[in-house]
């Protein structure tokens, strides 16, 4: 005999508002993220909210930790480096 899902297994409905240009999902509290961010993607017709539990704050670090598992396998992560080129001068377009 099938088990009784957890209550945040069962679907449930959110209620949306807009807030300035955005539109806001206020999510029932078994729902509820830590934090003040969530990592967000499109799969399908889904959007699908993550919690950012990472522990990499900044590219750097995430660049550096690819790097270092990747030097496990035996190859860099990005053999030719990640060299951007400069940015142009900022402008002035009002004058």
């Amino acid at each position: 005999m099938p088990t009784k899902p957890a209550p945040t297994e069962q679907p449930r409905t959110a209620k949306l508002f807009m807030d300035g240009g955005s539109q806001t999902v206020r999510l029932p509290r078994a729902f509820r993220f830590k934090g003040d961010a969530v990592r967000i993607r499109k799969q399908g017709d889904a959007v699908v909210l993550e919690p950012l539990t990472s522990k990499f704050t900044n590219t750097a670090e995430w660049f550096a930790e690819l790097d270092r598992l990747n030097e496990l396998a035996g190859e860099p992560f990005m053999p030719d480096g990640r060299e951007q080129p400069a940015m142009p001068p900022d402008r002035n377009i009002f004058d």
